[in-house]
């Protein structure tokens, strides 16, 4: 193989594919992790959830399948999936690059991949070598894409100055969390997406690519997380639903869940609470929306009153005055533009 050494963008001695044999330092090996409740609790104590939704996360984080999330915006689909990243506290330890029929492949990315430094050794000033050096140590990865995710996305890049590929973005993802955010928002139809990723979500591998078209294996050993905002039916059709093992429903809280949210963010901004300001928006707001309760409302509606107190120079309070005014900017009703 030729290494090229010239080239100063060529990792070092790459780890040939063929010789990882699926390896362990990578894998986040899911089907035989155990994952505990307790475990997700603790990731996700700063949410105020219902508790049977943890009933249904636990087993879809536990056996590592595919999990589809939806429900209406705003009632943090992306923080549950942040939650289940931080339960896993681990570490893995990800290839600089690899080495396929004389390509490089770089895969070590410091933009998604968090190193982990070295531990000292006690009795020298040096840094103790307890791994292979071709990998680096580093915190499980959450690879999160939206509404820009494009197929072109899910396949080796090559590098035409380096002279060398980057890895796709499930294969960064590898023993880690790979979340497709805002399904149905990419230029791609949400049908197609799913489509790429029959083959990884079965059988645990993948297929990829070089620019002369040869086609290698790769392992595929990543938690994938759909969310959406569209009721999975009119997006998908029932062979795709079939694929995604897990399939979570994300409501908005109840009244009482709502106002334990309203609570905890008014005290962290430094909000007072007005009991009469909180009557209003209960008795004479939601009921215009319907009772409609999201959890992102709480943050919004308390952020504009703190602007507005900012602006006026007066103390932090929730009147009913402010409340019109913060509500105000939640909606834009439904009207004709004359033009």
């Amino acid at each position: 193989m030729n290494m090229m050494p010239s080239n100063p963008m060529i990792p070092a001695s790459p780890k040939r594919l063929d010789d990882l044999g699926l390896p362990k330092v990578m894998m986040m090996d899911l089907l035989l992790k155990t994952m505990f409740r307790k475990s997700l609790e603790q990731a996700m104590s700063h949410l105020i959830l219902p508790p049977t939704l943890l009933d249904q996360l636990d087993p879809a984080v536990s056996s590592g399948r595919s999990m589809l999330m939806y429900g209406p915006p705003g009632n943090g689909k992306s923080s549950i999936s942040n939650g289940i990243r931080n339960s896993m506290n681990d570490l893995i330890y990800v290839p600089n690059a690899l080495e396929y029929a004389g390509q490089v492949i770089t895969v070590f990315d410091p933009v998604l991949h968090s190193p982990v430094e070295d531990l000292m050794d006690s009795n020298s000033l040096r840094k103790r070598d307890t791994y292979d050096r071709r990998y680096v140590r580093c915190q499980r990865p959450t690879v999160i894409t939206g509404g820009e995710l494009s197929l072109s996305m899910l396949d080796l890049i090559y590098d035409h100055k380096a002279r060398t590929y980057q890895a796709s973005m499930q294969m960064k993802a590898t023993g880690g969390i790979f979340i497709i955010d805002d399904l149905g928002r990419q230029a791609e139809p949400p049908q197609a997406i799913v489509n790429r990723w029959i083959v990884p979500l079965e059988e645990q591998r993948d297929f990829l690519a070089l620019n002369s078209g040869e086609k290698f294996e790769v392992p595929f050993d990543t938690l994938v997380i759909f969310s959406t905002n569209f009721h999975p039916n009119k997006i998908f059709d029932q062979a795709a639903l079939r694929r995604i093992f897990y399939k979570v429903k994300i409501d908005g809280p109840s009244k009482q869940d709502f106002l334990k949210i309203f609570a905890l963010v008014a005290r962290a901004k430094g909000i007072e609470m007005d009991q009469a300001g909180l009557v209003h928006l209960i008795r004479n707001k939601f009921p215009t929306i319907g009772n409609v309760f999201a959890n992102y409302q709480p943050t919004f509606l308390l952020d504009q009153i703190k602007t507005i107190c900012d602006f006026e120079s007066i103390p932090y309070r929730m009147t009913p005055d402010l409340v019109d005014r913060a509500w105000a900017n939640l909606f834009v009703e439904d009207e004709e533009i004359v033009r």
